[in-house]
């Protein structure tokens, strides 16, 4: 069995009690991320960990993994069995034998976190204030400190119904959505904006969120939670609007004010909505080439472009 980096720790969360591992660095461990693992056994024993066990795990110092959302809990005794080789009982497919009923635990879900932190996760769609006209730069990409960060894939090349799934995936019409983010949270602003295909079946808002605190390196325990609850309330708000086909002329004025580092692009031309060859993405990508331009321009300019196709439709 093929296994990357260090093996992972077990711990107990009460004295003389049952030993467990962290779902995602067992899945770490064995290359199956992204809940590879859940799906390539998908009769392990499996749940999520509760506030208070997050807590001790984080008291015991067992894993940094308390930041995270959600931990998913593993025993044990499954898993030194899927180290050891004994692995086919816990798949589906083959001849692998049913597990008896009962042995499953259902997972538990955490209960919903009261503090400060959920007033403002719908702030941005009931003020309006994501329709502002200038288009901010994201938060500075936080430094590597002195070493290579692997990504994480969430494709699995040994995982053939994922595969299926992507095929699947990718033959659904694009529906992109503008997506601002502007939020402060313990004294850390964040500001982006992006397109979110609302039909998009793998990569979720979790899934994004998660990346984006990867990659700008903010605290996941305060921003995660908050960055999902923005798109998915920025998606419900969304109005899917038809292009209209009889129209042979619907212009609008687009107006340009972005600012990315040091660098300012004002600039307003016309948009014809009715052309359905008209692209934004592929326009911001010529703009931006023309211009000598490049970083977050692109998605900045299409974002521009799109926020102004339910504002007119409205109108």
């Amino acid at each position: 069995m093929s296994t990357y980096g260090p093996r992972p720790s077990s711990f107990e969360l009460e004295e003389g009690g049952e030993r467990y591992y962290i779902g995602s660095e067992v899945g770490n461990y064995l290359k199956y991320h992204r809940g590879t693992l859940y799906k390539k056994y998908s009769l392990m024993w499996k749940r999520v960990a509760t506030m208070d066990e997050k807590e001790k795990i984080r008291a015991i110092n067992a894993s940094p993994a308390f930041l995270n959302t959600n931990i998913m809990l593993v025993r044990q005794s499954e898993v030194d069995d899927i180290l050891a080789g004994n692995d086919e009982k816990y798949k589906v497919a083959g001849n692998a034998a049913p597990r008896p009923e009962g042995s499953f635990t259902p997972m538990k879900p955490n209960p919903a976190k009261q503090g400060s932190n959920q007033g403002w996760g719908g702030q941005q769609v009931q003020s309006g204030s994501h329709h502002v006209e200038a288009v901010p730069a994201s938060h500075p990409i936080a430094h590597g400190r002195g070493k290579f960060k692997l990504r994480e894939t969430i494709y699995s090349t040994e995982d053939f119904e994922q595969a299926k799934r992507i095929r699947l995936n990718a033959d659904i019409p694009e529906e992109l959505v503008p997506i601002r983010l502007d939020m402060e949270i313990d004294q850390i602003k964040l500001r982006d904006t992006f397109c979110f295909n609302r039909r998009e079946t793998i990569i979720t808002p979790d899934v994004i969120a998660e990346q984006i605190c990867d990659d700008l390196d903010l605290p996941a325990g305060n921003f995660q939670s908050a960055i999902t609850s923005a798109i998915y309330q920025q998606l419900e708000a969304a109005e899917c609007i038809p292009l209209d086909t009889a129209a042979s002329d619907q212009r609008v004025l687009i107006k340009l004010n972005i600012n990315v580092g040091n660098q300012n692009l004002v600039d307003q031309f016309e948009w014809d909505m009715s052309d359905p060859l008209n692209n934004p993405e592929e326009f911001a990508k010529s703009l931006c080439s023309d211009l000598g331009l490049g970083g977050e321009f692109p998605s900045a300019i299409a974002y521009s472009i799109r926020k102004r196709y339910p504002a007119c439709h409205n109108n």
